[in-house]
C-alpha cells in the first residue's frame, strides 16, 4: 500500500494517536492497559517523550494511520545507548507497510543519536485467541529483532493470563 508519508508527531496529534491506541486497549491484549488514555493524557505522554526521543507518525492524507516512539530503557546512565520502542498502526491499516516504514525511520534517527540497542516488549501467548495474535512477534522477527526474555503469566486481561516477551536489535557498533 505505502500510501502515506512520515512526519514528526506534535502534541496536537494526541486525539488521533489516542484513537489508534484506544482500539488496542479496549479490544486486544496487545496493550496491558485497561482504560484508554484521554487525548489530554496522550498529549502529556507525547510532550514528555519529545523532550528526549523521536516520535513519528505515518500520515495518509490528513489521517494519522500509525505512530512510533522511543523511550528510556532501564533509566540508568550505563544504559543511555539503549531505548525501548513502540509502534501502533490503525487497526484497519495493518499490513500497509506503515509499521515497517515507521520502525526503519525510527532506527535511522536513533542511530544518529548514538543509540546502539533497541528493545521492544510484546504481549504473547502460546495459543492465539480473539484478543491476541502472534502478529507483533512475527513483525519484530521480520524486522530482525531477537527474543531475549519471556515473562510468564505477568499480564491479566479479559479474564486470562498473558506472557510478555522482550526482543532486542543492535543498530550500532559496540566500540
Amino acid at each position: 500500500m505505502n500510501d502515506f508519508l512520515l512526519r514528526p508527531v506534535i502534541p496536537d496529534d494526541a486525539p488521533a494517536l489516542a484513537g489508534i491506541y484506544g482500539y488496542y486497549v479496549e479490544n486486544t491484549a496487545v496493550s496491558f492497559e485497561y482504560i484508554p488514555p484521554t487525548a489530554d493524557e496522550f498529549r502529556g505522554r507525547i510532550t514528555h517523550t519529545l523532550q528526549k526521543y523521536p516520535y513519528i507518525a505515518a500520515v495518509n492524507g490528513e489521517r494519522i494511520i500509525g505512530y512510533t516512539y522511543a523511550r528510556e530503557f532501564v533509566g540508568r546512565a550505563a544504559c543511555n545507548h539503549c531505548v525501548e520502542v513502540t509502534v501502533y498502526v490503525a487497526h484497519d491499516c495493518r499490513r500497509s507497510g506503515a509499521g515497517r516504514a515507521l520502525y526503519e525511520e525510527m532506527e535511522r534517527l536513533l542511530k544518529g543519536m548514538g543509540i546502539r540497542n533497541i528493545y521492544a516488549s510484546i504481549a504473547y501467548a502460546d495459543d492465539e485467541d480473539e484478543y491476541l495474535t502472534h502478529d507483533s512477534a512475527r513483525f519484530h522477527t521480520r524486522m530482525d529483532y531477537a527474543q531475549v526474555a519471556r515473562f510468564h503469566q505477568c499480564g491479566y486481561k479479559f479474564g486470562r493470563w498473558y506472557d510478555l516477551i522482550w526482543v532486542e536489535k543492535f543498530i550500532g557498533a559496540h566500540d
